[in-house]
């Protein structure tokens, strides 16, 4: 556990970002080497899939019309499948964010009567929908007649561990069809995102219980966090974002699923039609962006990773309770920093939103939001609208006030947001003395 200094006061007074990494840079030098370390490995496998593809700037030139075994569209697929571990991928544009993957990855290979059970708790706000969790929406998994049932996954010191016996958990799985397992931790304050370790932990005593239940592992925000991947570990179906971490800030919509083959034929089936799966489609001449995006994502990932820390050492200095701690080592690029304050949270978004490079005029105002039960306010400019791989914040209004800061493409400009943080007027009632 992090020890907090004996006086957060100094950190308010910083006059220049020397100041504010001298103070704080220190500390976190082990944590930055380590990810620099981890940066280089998913840079080289991402560099071996492109030789392994060959991949060649012809391949840039997109055509037009229906693209039947358009070559763009395909050496995007093959590309991912091999930086992914997984056998095939559904790598596309029309994927209008990483709800919208996730939907169709379970609409694809669910049937009425099948039950489908998270084990990391209550999913993403956003997902409440697709189950039909509050109330019945159309073409929700609930209409559909799939059963949904979720159970919490406790984080402890030691790791990650069940609520539940071994006995019980063979029971609930033993007519499950799909397990569904959230790497990050959402808008859940309760635990911390999971490793892709304690992922293949989890799943192998899934599989002792029940060996034909498929695995499919939400991977936003997850992606070149760790050496490894989700689907090293046992897991039959990834799915992520295009403009969170792989599309390293330059993907400009989109989201892949990558897996076993005959389970992403199902999704290509869902999102096209019976007979097309995935043989026609364009990339509407986003192929360079999306894979020189893939190509910058190591990098951006570690920028990203590194401002979390940044922010919660400072905040964490400052008095707040911050998830995770600031040397903690990250599974994901979120940063939990509990403002027990709704008055905090509007402010904290507002002045981020201020220090972003687009948009840094506009003040953001709690709203109710498509998909979302409560008011939301979310702040971040970026080149990419609605990019959480850069710089961005956002939260719900409700106990216990949490905001979840993420991304960050530039490094630099991450430290420069703190120090106008820290040297705002309002930043007075970030302090608890």
């Amino acid at each position: 556990m992090y020890k907090r200094r004996k006086s957060a006061n100094v950190l308010l007074n910083f006059a220049n970002v020397d100041e504010l990494m001298e103070s704080l840079g220190e500390k976190l030098s082990s944590q930055f080497k380590n990810l620099e370390k981890i940066a280089v490995k998913n840079q080289a496998k991402i560099q071996k899939a492109f030789t392994k593809h060959k991949l060649s700037a012809a391949v840039f030139k997109d055509e037009t019309g229906y693209g039947i075994d358009n070559w763009s569209r395909l050496i995007v697929d093959d590309i991912y499948a091999t930086v992914f571990h997984g056998v095939k991928a559904c790598v596309r544009l029309g994927f209008v964010s990483g709800t919208h993957a996730l939907a169709v990855a379970l609409q694809a290979n669910l049937k009425p009567n099948d039950n489908l059970i998270s084990l990391t708790g209550r999913l993403y706000d956003s997902l409440d929908p697709v189950i039909g969790y509050y109330k019945e929406h159309k073409a929700s998994l609930k209409s559909l007649g799939v059963n949904y049932h979720e159970f919490n996954f406790i984080d402890k010191e030691s790791g990650h561990d069940f609520d539940l016996s071994k006995d019980d958990l063979a029971l609930i799985l033993k007519d499950t069809s799909l397990v569904y397992i959230q790497k990050s931790a959402g808008y859940a304050t309760w635990r911390k995102s999971i490793s892709n370790q304690a992922i293949g932990r989890l799943i192998e005593m899934v599989r002792s219980l029940n060996k034909n239940c498929l695995v499919l592992v939400d991977n936003c925000y997850g992606e070149f966090v760790e050496e490894i991947e989700p689907l090293e570990v046992g897991a039959n179906l990834i799915v992520g974002s295009l403009i969170k971490n792989p599309g390293g800030g330059l993907a400009i919509s989109g989201g892949y699923i990558v897996g076993d083959e005959e389970i992403v034929d199902n999704c290509l089936t869902r999102i096209t039609a019976p007979g097309i799966e995935g043989n026609q489609g364009l990339n509407f001449n986003q192929t360079r962006l999306l894979l020189q995006g893939l190509y910058l994502a190591p990098m951006v990932v570690m920028n990203a990773v590194k401002m979390a820390h940044l922010f919660a050492l400072a905040f964490s200095e400052l008095g707040f309770m911050v998830i995770p701690d600031p040397l903690a080592t990250r599974y994901d690029l979120i940063q939990t920093i509990i403002l027990n304050s709704e008055n905090r949270l509007i402010k904290f978004c507002q002045k981020l939103q201020e220090c972003c490079p687009v948009d840094s005029f506009i003040r953001p105002e709690p709203a109710l939001l498509p998909g979302y039960q409560d008011k939301v306010i979310m702040a971040g400019g970026g080149f990419v609208d609605g990019s959480t791989l850069e710089l961005s914040a956002d939260g719900p209004l409700r106990p216990p006030y949490a905001v979840y800061l993420q991304g960050g493409l530039s490094w630099p400009h991450s430290q420069l947001v703190l120090l106008e943080m820290l040297k705002a007027n309002f930043i007075d009632e970030f302090t608890q003395n």
